[in-house]
C-alpha cells in the first residue's frame, strides 16, 4: 500500500510542480501563438513558405531558424506546431519545428556552454540541425500519400480562387499581435534565469496585459472570438493529455533509481547512447533544466556520447509530448517521429562519442 501511495504522490508532485510552474508563463502564450496563427496568418502565407508544394530544402531550413530562437519545452511547442501544420504547412516543416524549437534553441544551447562547454553546444547545435532535416525528410517519406492528399486540396483550394502567391496580406497589425505573444512566451525565460518563480509571473503578466491592451486596440469583437475559438482548439485537445502524462512521468520517476541509471552510462557505448537516449525521450524537461542534469550525470561517470543523447532528446521528447502528439497528428506520424528521434539521437551520441571525445 505504501508502494501505491508512494507512486501515485510522485505523480502528483510532478503535476503540481508542472502546474505550478509551466501553465501561466509557457502555455498560455503557446495556445495563444497557435491560436493567432490559424486566425490571422492567411493560408497562402503559410503554404508559400513552409507548404507542401514549396521547396522541401527551403521549408526545412526555414522552420529550423525560426525554431533555433523559440524556447520552448517538449511540450509547450506542440501548439506551436500544430498551428502552422493546420495553417497549411508541410508535416516536414510542421516537425522540423517541433524537434529543433526544445532541442535546440539559443536559450538552452547558451546554458549548455555555460556549464558543460562550448564544445558540447556547438556539437549539440550540429547534430541537432542534422537530425531536423533528417526528420523532415522522414516524416515526409513516411506519409507522402497524406501529404499529396494535402497537396490536391492546395490545389483545389487555388483552383477555387485562392493562390498559393499570398493575395491577402499579413497585416502588420496582426504580425505585431504575434510577436508580442512569441515575446511574452520568450522573456520570463530569457529575463529572468535565476531566481523565485513570481518574477517569472510577474514578467509574463505584463506581457500579457501588453498583448490584451494591443488586441483590443486593433482588433474587433468577431476577430478577438474567432482568435480565442481556435485557441481553444488547440488547449481541449492538447492540455488533457499533457497533464495526464507528467502524471505518469512522475510515477516512473519513482519507479527508476537513479543509481542504476548513472551506472549504465559511462563510456561511450551504443548501449549507453540508446539508455540515455531513451531516458531522455520519456523523461520531461523544463527548457535548459537538461543542462545541469546532463553535467551532474558527467561528473558520477557518464561519458560525452550519452550525454549530447540525453541533450538532445531529453528537451526535445517526453511521454506527455508523444501522448500529446499522438492526439493531434495522429498515433502513426507520433511513432514515426519519436523512433526516428530515439534511433537518430542514438548514433548521434554513439559516433560523437567515439569520434570527436574518444
Amino acid at each position: 500500500m505504501s508502494l501505491i501511495w508512494s507512486l501515485v504522490k510522485g505523480g502528483l508532485l510532478a503535476l503540481e510542480d508542472y502546474v505550478a510552474y509551466h501553465i501561466l508563463t509557457c502555455l498560455v502564450p503557446a495556445f495563444l501563438l497557435a491560436g493567432g496563427m490559424v486566425a490571422f496568418i492567411p493560408k497562402e502565407t503559410i503554404l508559400r513558405y513552409l507548404g507542401i508544394a514549396a521547396s522541401r530544402i527551403r521549408s526545412f531550413i526555414i522552420a529550423a531558424f525560426a525554431s533555433f530562437f523559440v524556447a520552448a519545452c517538449s511540450c509547450t511547442v506542440i501548439p506551436v506546431s500544430a498551428g502552422v501544420y493546420f495553417a497549411g504547412a508541410s508535416i516536414g516543416a510542421a516537425f522540423i519545428i517541433l524537434w529543433v524549437a526544445p532541442a535546440t534553441n539559443v536559450l538552452a544551447l547558451t546554458y549548455t556552454g555555460a556549464i558543460i562547454g562550448w564544445d558540447m553546444a556547438l556539437v549539440r547545435i550540429l547534430s541537432a540541425l542534422l537530425m531536423a532535416i533528417v526528420v523532415g525528410y522522414v516524416m515526409t517519406a513516411f506519409f507522402f500519400r497524406e501529404e499529396a492528399e494535402r497537396l490536391t486540396a492546395v490545389g483545389e483550394y487555388e483552383a477555387n480562387g485562392a493562390s498559393a502567391e499570398p493575395t491577402e496580406k499579413v497585416r502588420t497589425t496582426d504580425i505585431i499581435l504575434l510577436l508580442l505573444i512569441v515575446i511574452d512566451l520568450l522573456a520570463p525565460n530569457y529575463l529572468i534565469r535565476t531566481g523565485p518563480y513570481w518574477q517569472k509571473v510577474l514578467v509574463w503578466a505584463i506581457g500579457m496585459v501588453i498583448v490584451a491592451l494591443f488586441a483590443w486596440k486593433t482588433k474587433t469583437g468577431e476577430e478577438i472570438r474567432h482568435w480565442l475559438q481556435e485557441t481553444w482548439f488547440f488547449v481541449r485537445i492538447i492540455l488533457p493529455l499533457l497533464l495526464v502524462g507528467v502524471f505518469i512521468v512522475g510515477v516512473i520517476g519513482e519507479l527508476l533509481p537513479k543509481e542504476v541509471v548513472q551506472q549504465w552510462l559511462g563510456g561511450n557505448s551504443l548501449r549507453s547512447s540508446f539508455l540515455a537516449t531513451l531516458i531522455g525521450a520519456i523523461s520531461y524537461f523544463a527548457t535548459m533544466t537538461e543542462a545541469p542534469f546532463v553535467h551532474k550525470l558527467m561528473q558520477l561517470g557518464m561519458g560525452k556520447g550519452p550525454a549530447l543523447a540525453l541533450l538532445l532528446t531529453g528537451p526535445g521528447l517526453s511521454l506527455p509530448n508523444w501522448i500529446a502528439i499522438s492526439r493531434v497528428f495522429g498515433v502513426r506520424k507520433a511513432a514515426v517521429y519519436v523512433l526516428t528521434i530515439i534511433v537518430l539521437g542514438t548514433l548521434v551520441g554513439w559516433v560523437a562519442g567515439n569520434t570527436i571525445w574518444r
